[in-house]
């Protein structure tokens, strides 16, 4: 293995210079995340209209590319791949503001885009590409903490932007951007896959691919856990999409509120996120059991939501239990965002590593398309209906993680696969366990 020290918990080669881009990068994109709309309106002189129907149009086409892009990963390795998507990022938003024009706009969007929706792929692939075992794991939490932290970041970097130069501020925020994924690239170009996983891309890059997706939709288990994963992605949209109308519509609470949940969430996960992950990966817990209990902390805070829609207490009372559930339901991002990521990771055959990760990535853009109409379908019925359905989505997740335990490779399940044990042998001890000599 190419990392800096043997064992579970080993560096990776070139880990901080992973780390560090991806920190960078998530500066970059919470610079305009937050200002969609208004960004891409300013920077490039467009009517809101037009600028919307872009997004949209792009966005469709981005999940359109996802398959592609995993082919392309299978062929070519995730780390090329990644360089290139960076590139592609940084070009984009160097171009942004000279894209005063619909069709060069529309142009520029569409490849940005591209890029943008394949990103998730291409990252996930990179660490099965880097690291093995519970390395993995713990890439998944410092790169979920690093992208929370780098995107708090790029929010209040570009709020002092705008106060000292004014919406112009849009224009060298797009700079910024393409300085942002620039650097990263460059420092991501720095890590070094496994020499074990190199004859598998190698292999996909000398001529025709392993494996096809003929081979994922067979694989019943690994689509089984991409449903699972549908489910619990749909909580994962709740926070940005039901909860500040909930919070206007049914409870009458103050749109500061929502402000409030998503700094704590933010701050939690950036703060907290590396430590939880760390403390599930010593239990020695399986990550289908792990994921699972993230799953059910889901179903607590949503439950928990229903409690408070139907008691709806005084502003002093609502504040109190908000902060709770919005913890609650951030200990359960905490606890599942690392072992469903490095469940899928490990689930999927390296020869077709990207076609799988593709697939799998498949659910949450879907949980993300359907999320705004579900809910507000719901939430036109009853205020409580949509945490109901959350509720009963997110425990259907915990079983469905659990009962495929069975049928997921081992080298998936667990961080580090218990021995196998020989006919007519004792059992071998689970892996946390010490081994008698």
């Amino acid at each position: 293995m190419n990392t800096v020290k043997a064992g579970a918990e080993a560096r990776v080669a070139g880990e901080r210079s992973l780390l560090v881009g991806v920190g960078i990068s998530a500066i970059g994109i919470g610079m305009y995340i937050p200002f969609s709309l208004v960004f891409f309106h300013h920077v490039t002189g467009l009517s809101f209209t037009l600028v919307g129907l872009v997004m949209t149009i792009t966005g469709v086409a981005g999940l359109a590319f996802m398959p592609l892009a995993g082919t392309a990963v299978d062929r070519f390795g995730a780390k090329k791949v990644n360089l290139v998507l960076y590139g592609i990022r940084a070009l984009g938003f160097a171009l942004y503001p000279l894209a005063g024009s619909l069709p060069a706009f529309a142009a520029v969007a569409l490849v940005t885009a591209l890029a943008d929706r394949s990103f998730a792929v291409v990252q996930q692939s990179l660490i099965g590409e880097v690291a093995r075992g519970a390395a993995r794991d713990r890439l998944q939490a410092s790169i979920r903490a690093l992208q929370n932290a780098g995107m708090g970041a790029g929010a209040l970097l570009v709020s002092g932007v705008l106060a000292v130069w004014g919406t112009g501020g849009f224009t060298y925020t797009a700079w910024g951007n393409a300085l942002a994924f620039a650097v990263a690239g460059l420092l991501v170009s720095r890590v070094r896959p496994l020499r074990d996983a190199a004859p598998a891309v190698a292999a996909g890059s000398a001529g025709r691919p392993s494996a096809g997706y003929r081979m994922v939709l067979r694989d019943r288990p690994f689509l089984g856990l991409t449903a699972a994963n549908f489910l619990t992605a749909l909580g994962y949209s709740a926070l940005s999409v039901l909860f500040p109308l909930y919070l206007s519509t049914w409870l009458m609470a103050p749109d500061s509120l929502t402000g409030a949940a998503f700094t704590v969430n933010t701050v939690l996960c950036a703060g907290v996120g590396v430590l939880v992950a760390g403390r599930v990966r010593r239990s020695g817990a399986r990550r289908t059991r792990s994921a699972a209990l993230g799953a059910l902390l889901f179903a607590a805070a949503f439950a928990g939501q229903i409690v408070l829609g139907t008691l709806r207490p005084g502003q002093t009372a609502t504040l109190v239990f908000l902060l709770a559930i919005v913890i609650v339901y951030t200990l359960g991002e905490l606890v599942h965002s690392p072992s469903g990521g490095a469940l899928s990771v490990s689930a999927a055959p390296e020869a077709a590593r990207g076609r799988y990760l593709a697939t799998y990535q498949l659910s949450y853009s879907l949980a993300g398309a359907l999320a705004p109409s579900l809910f507000t379908a719901l939430l036109a019925v009853d205020g409580r209906l949509p945490w109901a359905v959350l509720t009963v989505t997110a425990l259907g997740a915990a079983l469905a993680l659990v009962r495929l335990e069975r049928h997921l490779p081992a080298v998936a399940v667990y961080a580090e696969p218990p021995a196998p044990v020989a006919a007519g042998a004792p059992a071998a001890p689970r892996p946390s366990a010490p081994v008698a000599a």
